[in-house]
């Protein structure tokens, strides 16, 4: 290949000269600082050599699409049909049902009856091969059977229909802590039901190994991969005891896994779940072929606060997953935290997908990602963390022994927490809700629909259920509380801004402060423009507020500080802040009256609720 003219002209890059100009720009901090680190405790480095020697993974066929899988969670039959026939003819290439008290029901699913299935699926050609894909309840028996029974009511050959069933018994008894039976009749009744699909000329996987109750209950992504790749294994094994080959059997099940806006950690688990499961098939004595992988875009990464910002994360989290190579990805419309999302909202989903697919032809190359030293550094570490906690299940029995001793529910647990602590500090932002909100924003249209049966909580359970969280409920609840606020008041809660000094002394905090507060829905009113103390003391008096926060450089408030915050307590302040790190200003400037301090790293919703505290709201 000829030398491009332009790289003539610059030196040869190596590592020891970027390191050199990255100490020049750190001004004396360690190179370590710009590390961090994942849930896992896997390093994140800030460069990567390149991986010459990695092979691909091998997954989806290079220059075969991913099926564009679009969410059906609507109740009533009539109006599921409509938009199904809607779906497939705009874009979807397959459906995935979401029956009630599955994994995947947040709110809205399907009812498991028979007539409903029949009215939905009315006008929907199996024997096209669209795919079909269940996320399965309680209930997963019945369910399995009425789509058996509508494909041979049409007389369809079993053989040439794409129906992923989906039996997930052990993931419906982590999100509901209970199941209609228990493991090992659970292995029993999946290896009768495997049997008799099978018989019946099935040939699509009938189990999932969904990893979904874990990242929705704020797990890592090894736990995830571990609890996937147990579940799967013990349908393998309950198939196989029933009688299935063991060939035939590693067929049957399919691997579901949440991708979210974390894109090299969601594109490593994705190829991860492939080296596990190959691993596996390895100490089966088989030889290993590439398993079926679904995505769906995350819930827990979901907003009902400027929801549109979900398009962006959903955006993000299908291209890491089809970088990883998933073989379907369904979107979760951005309205979803909301309602029930409406027809805009899904076409939203369905054709992020197709430029995805059509514009930035992501789907021509196989795993693509293969070489980099980056992917595949996170691949084989996420690899041998995942392995070590698949193991762990392994010595306890199995997955559904893992969830009744509360091995499982105890890791995710820990994971949750160092989220929620990370999420309060906003280390981890969701922008638009813990950070830049717009308190002014419109609402989103969802539709009018039934809501689905409440999880069955009640009575004994067999294990403690994984319960999925969204990470911006806790600033969601502070913006419910601001909405109460102004139906009480006509007014939101207020904070002003006082900007001492310069534009460039005060524009940083203010804008800080800014965000802090509205995350929390408290309204920042601040000066159009630089302003002398009367001036805002003025503006303060007739700005409706009862709390103040000063902002300004640390040298403005060594000179400005603390006479400003007198003067606001002297006209009744209820509460004032400062936005920084007081240092050695902190005694003097407590004396004139500034009672709390804000800066990035603290504990943002602990200031929020405080706050409101201070308003008596």
């Amino acid at each position: 290949m000829a030398e491009l003219p332009l790289a003539r002209d610059f030196p040869p890059a190596d590592e020891a000269a970027w390191k050199a100009l990255v100490e020049k720009a750190l001004k004396g901090a360690s190179i370590s600082s710009l590390e961090s680190k994942s849930y896992d405790g896997i390093v994140i480095e800030p460069l990567y050599g390149r991986a010459s020697d990695a092979d691909v993974v091998p997954g989806r066929a290079p220059g075969i699409p991913w099926e564009v899988t679009q969410r059906i969670e609507i109740a009533d039959g009539r109006t599921a049909n409509r938009q199904i026939l809607e779906d497939l003819n705009s874009g979807a290439g397959g459906l995935s049902l979401v029956f009630e008290g599955s994994v995947g029901d947040y709110g809205f699913a399907v009812p498991p009856s028979e007539g409903l299935l029949k009215e939905a699926l009315d006008g929907v050609h199996f024997e096209w091969g669209v795919p079909v894909e269940l996320q399965m309840g309680p209930l997963c028996e019945d369910t399995g059977r009425m789509l058996a029974n509508l494909v041979q009511q049409r007389g369809l050959a079993p053989s040439d229909v794409n129906i992923r069933f989906g039996f997930d018994p052990i993931g419906v008894l982590a999100v509901n802590g209970r199941n209609n039976v228990v493991w090992p009749d659970m292995a029993n009744f999946f290896a009768n039901l495997a049997g008799e699909l099978v018989a019946q000329g099935f040939k699509s996987p009938l189990a999932v190994g969904d990893g979904r109750p874990v990242h929705a209950a704020g797990g890592t992504e090894a736990q995830e991969l571990a609890f996937a790749l147990s579940t799967a294994l013990a349908y393998v094994r309950a198939a196989h005891d029933g009688g299935v080959p063991l060939d035939d059997a590693r067929r049957l099940v399919f691997f579901r896994l949440a991708a979210d806006q974390n894109q090299f950690l969601t594109t490593a688990k994705f190829r991860s779940i492939r080296k596990l499961w190959s691993r596996v098939e390895e100490a089966c004595g088989l030889e290993p072929e590439p398993a079926f992988v679904s995505a769906e875009t995350a819930w827990r990464m979901m907003t009902k606060r400027d929801p549109q910002g979900n398009i962006v994360r959903g955006t993000i989290a299908a291209l890491a997953a089809a970088v990883g190579g998933a073989n379907a990805i369904s979107i979760m419309p951005f309205s979803a935290a909301v309602g029930l999302p409406d027809a805009f909202a899904r076409r939203v989903a369905r054709n992020t997908q197709t430029i995805l697919l059509e514009e930035s032809n992501l789907y021509r190359v196989a795993d693509p990602s293969a070489g980099s030293g980056a992917m595949e550094s996170l691949t084989g570490e996420l690899c041998q963390e995942a392995w070590k906690l698949f193991q762990a299940i392994e010595n306890e029995g199995g997955p559904a022994e893992a969830l009744r001793s509360g091995l499982i529910q105890s890791a995710v647990a820990k994971a949750r927490a160092a989220r929620e602590a990370a999420m309060a500090r906003r280390k981890d932002a969701l922008i638009g809700t813990s950070d830049f909100p717009d308190l002014g924003e419109d609402a989103v249209a969802v539709l009018d629909g039934a809501k689905s049966a409440p999880r069955d909580t009640n009575g004994e359970q067999t294990a403690e259920p994984l319960r999925p969280a969204r990470a911006a409920e806790s600033f969601e609840a502070l913006r419910d509380r601001s909405d109460t606020y102004l139906a009480a008041h006509n007014a939101r809660p207020k904070i002003y801004l006082a900007c001492l000094g310069r534009p460039a002394d005060f524009n940083a905090r203010a804008s800080f402060a800014k965000s802090l507060f509205e995350a929390g829905g408290i309204e920042a009113v601040a000066p159009e423009a630089a302003q002398s103390l009367d001036e805002m003391l003025q503006d303060f008096e007739t700005s409706g507020a009862k709390l103040v926060c000063l902002c300004s450089s640390d040298k403005v408030y060594a000179s400005e500080g603390a006479l400003a915050a007198r003067a606001f307590k002297d006209i009744g302040a209820q509460h004032i802040y400062l936005a920084g790190k007081p240092g050695e200003l902190e005694t003097a400037l407590k004396a004139a009256g500034i009672e709390s301090f804000v800066s990035a790293g603290a504990d943002a919703l602990s200031t929020l609720h405080g706050a409101y505290e201070n308003l008596g709201a």
